[in-house]
């Protein structure tokens, strides 16, 4: 039998995904920014095999930033968090593009990609 409201138990093992999930994305898109900004020889490579000039390199890196930091903000200030979320899934389906269509990388070099489209879309659907 469902009790309602959801007891305390539940509510907490919600807000605990929804904090991991937050971290997990802070703490990839913030290694993503380190390799861009630092021109690290694979972002280089791949950057190459997707067709786009090095200058969309930082662009991209500077809106994971943005994502990034909206994230870490939103722990202080709740109304970021869904902005960042919604700029980091669309920037991971651009992602997930790049590799699939414009390097035509074999599929598991989406995956985190797509991992990190679902923890976005985790934050954006809770």
């Amino acid at each position: 039998m469902n009790s309602y409201p959801p007891r305390k138990g539940g509510a907490i093992a919600g807000m605990n995904l929804l904090l991991t999930a937050q971290v997990i994305l802070i703490i990839m898109f913030g290694v993503s920014v380190i390799m861009k900004f630092g021109r690290a020889t694979s972002m280089l490579q791949h950057w190459r095999e997707y067709r786009y000039p090095i200058w969309f390199m930082y662009v991209t890196a500077s809106l994971e930033l943005m994502g990034a930091v909206g994230l870490l903000l939103a722990f202080w200030m709740p109304i970021l968090l869904n902005i960042s979320a919604l700029l980091l899934a669309v920037l991971m389906v651009g992602a997930i593009h790049a590799h699939l269509f414009r390097a035509r990388h074999k599929p598991v070099m989406a995956i985190n990609a797509l991992l990190m489209l679902a923890l976005s879309a985790f934050i954006l659907l809770r």
